[in-house]
Order: structure tokens, then sequence, then C-alpha cells
């Protein structure tokens, strides 16, 4: 199956970006911090202008306003950067990033997740409740407790509003762009490298005076808050130290630092801050999540340059020191898979199976194993009865509409995605294997409506309208159809003129 990124626009590096993103980056100033972080005016390769998060007239924006503004502002950073169709690893982090908004002081709990494929370490929150994350975050964190910390100190900054207060505090000064957010986040995500490194820096450089002390304001409360959610979660809150101390080391012994710690600064103070903070509170013991290794392994997998590679590393893990033996055995197991070597694959997942054989994870691996026998029907009754015990499971969804659609059952995965695709509304790769499926069930007007969602969530309007009105000319003698497609194409019209007039 074709992957769905590369329907999208090509994605560029920093020397190919759209021409005003490139310009919004000479001017980045301090728009990158993401303790004052960034709202303005902005535009894509489709021409889509991000407003201005308020002026000197208009006071506070309103968390609706940051609502609209973020949705906008993931449409475009989705349209750049390569972000990750791992239905199984995009549950973990929105499970994650869920159970500790829970216990954060968020208003609005409600957070969009978008996992990024990058290698590099960071994560950054975007005002109206998105939150991002490079799956380099997994390599670099040792157990759940410190990813939850980095996940933990961004819902903190998002609780305290520090995008808008930030604004507010700059009224008299050049306000802060989401500009300089997208631009230095989109190089950070796909250029990775010194290009990223020379805007964040340059952006640093800017940030001097008041708004340096206010951003220092702002990670310190958001430090203070994520610790207290971390403990609020049951989670040890000196993760939040150690990871910290790990990103100290990383100035010390890397030649760069990781990407977070260009936005987010780390001294020995504050260390010794979050450490002092974390003993005051009541003590819980550290816990190491086996879920948490085994999305690490997922990862690691796709950072080796061949299957091969990734059977001889998780082989010596297996049978040697590892972090978890559970994971380095799955591990091991889907590297198996994605060398052709199902038979090995089944030995090494079978006493994982043996102890959980309704576990999601494992039963998602034992149908590839099937898939990759060309067993079809094994692969979809064995994830359909797993799916009947847990209903709603979002990769055991994808999963099944998956095997449906490789085994050619296509009008089965069609009836699954059309279905999921009413709850699951803002998920591109719902709607792209919809569209997908549609197209090889026959359903052409079906294939033009679920593309057109699809560039809409990915910020490409041109290509929604081109779409939507195919579809509308195919539909002309279907009233219900054609009155669906008029009023989205209606809607689609809006949201272009709507983000030119701001």
């Amino acid at each position: 199956m074709t992957d769905p990124q590369k329907s999208l626009p090509r994605r560029t590096h920093s020397s190919t970006l759209p021409q005003r993103l490139r310009g919004s980056l000479k001017a980045l100033g301090i728009g990158l911090l993401l303790g004052s972080t960034p709202i303005a005016a902005i535009a894509d390769s489709e021409g889509i202008r991000l407003p201005e998060l308020g002026d000197s007239t208009s006071g506070l924006v309103s968390p609706q306003r940051e609502k609209e503004l973020g949705q906008m502002w993931l449409r475009m950073f989705r349209s750049q950067v390569k972000t990750s169709s791992d239905a199984l690893l995009q549950q973990y982090v929105e499970k994650t990033v869920k159970g500790l908004a829970e216990y954060s002081p968020l208003e609005d709990k409600n957070i969009d997740v978008v996992v990024v494929n990058n290698e590099t370490m960071n994560a950054f929150a975007v005002p109206g409740g998105i939150m991002g994350v490079h799956t380099g975050l997994f390599l670099f964190a040792e157990n759940e407790d410190q990813f939850a910390s980095v996940i933990a100190h961004e819902l903190g900054h998002l609780s305290q509003r520090h995008y808008a207060r930030s604004l507010e505090a700059q009224r008299n000064n050049t306000l802060p762009t989401l500009a300089g957010m997208l631009g230095a986040l989109v190089l950070a995500a796909t250029a990775g490298g010194e290009a990223g490194i020379a805007a964040m820096t340059a952006t640093q450089a800017a940030a001097l005076d008041s708004q340096l002390r206010f951003s220092r304001k702002n990670e310190q409360e958001a430090d203070r808050v994520g610790i207290e959610t971390l403990a609020k979660s049951g989670r040890d809150p000196d993760a939040a130290g150690e990871m910290f101390e790990q990103m100290l080391k990383a100035t010390r012994y890397y030649r760069r630092p990781p990407e977070f710690l260009l936005t987010h600064p780390v001294t020995e103070k504050r260390i010794a801050d979050a450490k002092l903070r974390s003993q005051r509170m009541e003590n819980i013991e550290p816990s190491d999540s086996r879920d948490y290794h085994m999305m690490r392994a997922r990862i690691r997998l796709a950072t080796e340059a061949t299957p091969q590679q990734a059977v001889k590393r998780f082989q010596a893990e297996l049978n040697g020191i590892n972090d978890n033996e559970d994971a380095a055995r799955y591990g091991l197991t889907l590297a198996q898979i994605a060398a052709g070597r199902p038979d090995s694959a089944l030995d090494t997942l079978q006493p994982l199976l043996d102890k959980e054989p309704s576990k999601a994870a494992f039963v998602l691996a034992r149908a590839d194993i099937d898939l990759v026998r060309q067993d079809y029907t094994g692969a979809t009754q064995r994830l359909q009865r797993a799916l009947d015990r847990n209903p709603g499971d979002h990769a055991l969804i994808m999963g099944l509409a998956n095997a449906h659609f490789k085994a050619g059952n296509y009008l089965a995965a069609e009836r699954m995605l059309a279905k999921y695709s009413r709850v699951r509304k803002k998920d591109p790769a719902v709607w792209y294997l919809l569209a997908e499926t549609h197209g090889l069930a026959g359903d052409i007007v079906g294939v033009h409506e679920a593309r057109a969602e699809y560039y809409i969530l990915n910020g490409v309007f041109d290509k929604a309208l081109q779409h939507l009105r195919h579809g509308i000319r195919m539909t002309k003698d279907d009233y219900q159809t054609n009155a669906i497609l008029e009023q989205r194409l209606k809607d689609v019209i809006k949201m272009q003129e709507k983000a030119k007039e701001l």
C-alpha cells in the first residue's frame, strides 16, 4: 500500500522551503522559544496566511481563538513534515498524553497529537492544544517516566497559557509569530542538522532582556506544573530531574545538543530546582513500563539500515543485556517479519503470545506473520477476534482494515473505514486508507470525498477543492451526496478565504 505521506506535495529541506516561509525564517526573532510561543502571519506552499494572535488593542487571545489557530498551524506542519503512520505508536502517545492531561490544570484536555518521524530528541506544544513528539524522544528517554516528564512539561506550558500571556507582555514589542515556530520546527523535523540549529540559535540570541526573563519564568512555571502533574498521575517526579541531567550531558559529550534543549535551556540550577521540588512530594516508586520499551523497539527497528541488521541487534539484546526482555523479544519478532522470516518470527513471538494471547501488540505481530505468509484469512480472523474483545482499539481497527485491504476484501475494509472515519475525523491516515479502499472497491466518488478530507487535514486546500469539484460533477443525479459535497466545498472555500482575510 502506498505511503500516505507520498501523496502530499514533496516535503522540503531548509534550502527548498517555500519562499515566504524562508523569508519568515530570516526574521525569526523571538518566535521559537516554546516557553513564550509564537503566533502571527505565515504562508505555506498553498498561499495560506496565519493571522496575528492579537494586536495592541484586542487584549488576550481567547482559548477558542487559540484552538482555531492551532488547527491551522497543525495543517501546515503536516504539509511540510513526515509524520508517523504507525497506528500502534500513535495510540500509545495519545494515551500517554491523555493520561497526563487528566492530572494537569488544563481546562480543555482534548489534545491533538502529532508524531514526527525523526530521530532527533524533540517535543513541542502549540497553542490551541497541539502536542508534537519526535520519535527520537523515545530513543533518548530511558524509561516511560522520563518520556512522560517531557510531555508533562509541555502540558504545563499549555495549561498556563504562556503563549497568550507572552503576547500580552510584548504588546509594545515585536509580536512572536507562528511563522517562526513553524519554520524552525519544520527545519528540525526535516533537515535535523546544522540548518535547524542555526535557525534556533539565532532565535535564542535575539530573545534578550525582558523576553528572555519572561521565558525563564515560563520555563520555571512549566517545570513546577509538569512535576506536579507527574506525581498526581502516579509517576516518579524525580524523572524530570533525571531527564534534565541527560539533556545537560548531551551538551557536553555530543557534537550537537538535542533540539529540545535549544528551546528549553537546561542549567545546573534548573536540575537542582527540579530535584528539590520532587523531593518535597510524596515518594513514588519509579516504574518501568514494558509497553514503553516495546514502542522503543518499533522505533529502533526503523532506524536500522536493514532488517537483517535489526535482527542481529535484537538477537544480541535478547541473549545479553537489555532494558526489557519482552521488548527485546518483541523487537526481534518485528525485525524477523521485516526480513521476510515468518517462521523464525513466530518461534520468537510464541512465548509472548502464550503469556498474553489477547495483547493487541502481540496479536498485530502475529497477524503480520500471517500476511507475510499470505494467509489473509488467518490474519483477518485473528484481528477480528481481538477487536471483538477490544472494541474501539485504534491499532486493531487500522490493522484489520489494512489486512482486509491486502487480502483484497475491499468492501469489508471500506465498511470499516467509512464508519471509523466518522469517529476519528481528524486522522489523515484513516482518510488516506479509506480513499485507497474506495478506489479498489469501485467507489470513485468516495475516493474524491476521502481525498478531500485528507488534503484538508494536511493544509492543501487547492487539492481538496479539486477532489470536491470532481465529486460534485459525478453526483449530479444523486441529490443527497451532491448536496453534502457542495456544502463541504463551501466550507473549504471559507477556510481559504478566512485564512487570507486574517
